[in-house]
C-alpha cells in the first residue's frame, strides 16, 4: 500500500520501496516534451523539463536524428532507471501515426543506450496518475502537475504531459492502487 500525502512545500509524498528517476516522454516530430523526475521513495522532485521543436520544413529523418540526439544527451547525462510513453493508439490519419512510432522508436532507442528499461501505458492511465481521471484535459494535467511537483508555474503543455509519464511509472512501480494525490499546501 502506498501512503500518500504532501510536504510542506506543496511537493507530493508517497511511500515506495526504492528510489528511482523516470525520463518522461511526450512524442511528436514537432514537439516532443520531456520531463525528468525523482522519487526517493517519499517525495518527487523535477529534475528537469523541456520541449524539444524541430521545424516543419525539415525532412523528417532530420527531425528525427534532432530528436534523437537530444533525447540521448538527456539520458546519457542524467541516467534514468526508466522512460515512460503513452501506448501509441491508430488515428484516422495513418501517416501521422507512422511518423509518430518512428519518432517513439529513436527515443526508445535514445534511453535503451543509456541503460533505461522502456515503459508503455495507456493514455487513460497517464492522465489517472495525476487527476484521477482518464479523461482529463491538459489545462488540468499540468495544473496537477505543477502542484505536485511544487513548482511556481506549470510546464509547458507537452512537457506536462510527458511529466505525467514520468508520475505514472513511478506510481506504478510503487504499488500505488489509485491515483497520486496530494494535498495543496498554502505557504
Amino acid at each position: 500500500m502506498t501512503a500518500i500525502g504532501a510536504h510542506a512545500n506543496g511537493s507530493a509524498v508517497i511511500a515506495a520501496s526504492k528510489a528511482t528517476t523516470v525520463l518522461g516522454v511526450d512524442p511528436g516530430t514537432l514537439a516532443t516534451g520531456w520531463g525528468l523526475v525523482h522519487s526517493d521513495g517519499r517525495t518527487l522532485r523535477m529534475i528537469g523539463t523541456g520541449v524539444i521543436r524541430t521545424r516543419p520544413q525539415d525532412p523528417l529523418w532530420d527531425r528525427l536524428a534532432l530528436i534523437h540526439d537530444a533525447i540521448a544527451a538527456i539520458a546519457n547525462e542524467h541516467r534514468p532507471d526508466a522512460l515512460s510513453l503513452e501506448q501509441c493508439f491508430v488515428s484516422k490519419n495513418v501517416q501521422s501515426a507512422l511518423k509518430l512510432g518512428h519518432t517513439r522508436g529513436v527515443i526508445m532507442v535514445a534511453c535503451r543506450k543509456a541503460g533505461a528499461e522502456v515503459f508503455e501505458y495507456a493514455p487513460s492511465q497517464v492522465k489517472s496518475a495525476v487527476t484521477g481521471s482518464g479523461k482529463a484535459e491538459k489545462h488540468q494535467v499540468a495544473e496537477m502537475i505543477r502542484i505536485m511537483l511544487a513548482l511556481q508555474k506549470a510546464p509547458p503543455a507537452d512537457a506536462s504531459d510527458a511529466c505525467a509519464a514520468a508520475i505514472c511509472h513511478i506510481n506504478h512501480v510503487s504499488g500505488a492502487l489509485g491515483r497520486l494525490m496530494t494535498m495543496a499546501v498554502r505557504r
